[in-house]
């Protein structure tokens, strides 16, 4: 039986009025009241009012080809664009969501509700991180603790799912540029790549970039994407897989643009579309970062000739937490995708 901690909506609510009264304006929230979480998710606009449950039909239901790993969790994604409100497509490998987009998503784990994530961009230049915790019957959410919920669900004997706290929101999304990671070309694309690792099925009534530029949320219009959706360029469906996975769980840190000192190739969405010239460069990198038990200097970021020497593998399969990739997020393994990266090595012997 699954070990779960039942966080009270009482002692969530003496949190968030402290800090309220704190003049924080909320956990997650900031002086401005207007831009403060509301303190149960059905406050926030996922459902229909008076239906606790029902999704309202306004909030557009997603699925990013190459999912993030979070230790095997099942996740349904909604996002609502305001009305006659354009997405910023300047740059289109930075799509810009216009004021007032929020963004949810709901983890399951053993056929349980735990959490579910808010992000709202609240202003111009404010963006509100938020997260929920379902009670033990799966009929309310309310706003977790800052520091986030400790031991939330038993996923594993000995492992433990945390509900993240705003500084771990912060840590993945940034604060230079925060908004979503799941929610931009590549991912949306209607070319979904049929080998993406842990890929979910696409329903017809989701969002995706042709159901976007169809109504016209792209401003410049961005027809290109719809004649000829994004694909990570390669003939090899292994590199493919590889490299969205990547994309999915590296780039949103491991880019040009990112917040950490980085000087690899770019695992951004938008630049792993060369996929054959991004496969190579991660093939021929050194790093400075040593692979425990390897010679100084040997470690590079992906290995052919010595898988074990590979620090992109070394780290996915740690769970130390001086080591492992990603840092946040996660407890397990991801096996599938240590074994697909194995696989694709090998291949390139």
């Amino acid at each position: 039986m699954s070990r779960t901690v039942d966080v009270t909506t009482a002692a969530l609510a003496i949190v968030w009025i402290a800090a309220l009264h704190a003049g924080s304006g909320g956990p997650f929230g900031g002086p401005d009241p207007a831009c403060v979480a509301p303190f149960r998710l059905a406050d926030t606009g996922l459902y229909v009012a008076g239906r606790p449950g029902a999704i309202d039909p306004k909030n557009r239901p997603f699925s990013p080809q190459y999912p993030l790993w979070s230790d095997g969790a099942a996740k349904a994604r909604w996002v609502f664009l305001p009305e006659g409100a354009t997405i910023d497509t300047t740059d289109p490998g930075d799509w810009q969501v216009p004021v007032g987009t929020r963004f949810w998503k709901e983890f399951t784990f053993n056929g349980r509700k735990v959490e579910t994530r808010f992000l709202w961009r609240a202003s111009a230049d404010r963006w509100v991180f938020a997260t929920y915790v379902w009670n033990k019957e799966g009929t309310d959410a309310v706003l977790a603790p800052d520091g986030g919920v400790r031991d939330a669900a038993e996923l594993a004997p000995g492992k433990q799912h945390d509900i993240p706290g705003i500084a771990d929101c912060r840590a993945c999304h940034g604060d230079k540029r925060p908004g979503p990671l799941g929610f931009n070309a590549l991912q949306l694309s209607t070319d979904r790549d049929p080998n993406a690792i842990h890929g979910e099925p696409l329903a017809p009534h989701m969002t995706t970039i042709a159901t976007l530029a169809r109504e016209g949320r792209f401003s410049p219009a961005r027809p290109e994407l719809v004649a000829t959706p994004p694909r990570i360029r390669t003939s090899d469906p292994q590199t493919r897989a590889v490299l969205g996975y990547f994309a999915g769980n590296c780039g949103g840190c491991h880019n040009r643009s990112g917040e950490i000192a980085y000087d690899g190739p770019s695992l951004k969405h938008s630049d792993i579309l060369d996929g054959d010239a991004i496969a190579a460069a991660l093939l021929a990198k050194a790093t400075a970062w040593q692979v425990p038990g390897q010679p100084e200097g040997a470690s590079h970021m992906l290995c052919r000739e010595r898988p074990e020497a590979s620090a992109m593998l070394y780290r996915m399969k740690s769970r130390r937490p001086s080591s492992q990739m990603p840092p946040l997020g996660t407890v397990l393994r991801d096996e599938e995708a240590v074994a697909a990266v194995e696989r694709w090595i090998a291949a390139r012997r």
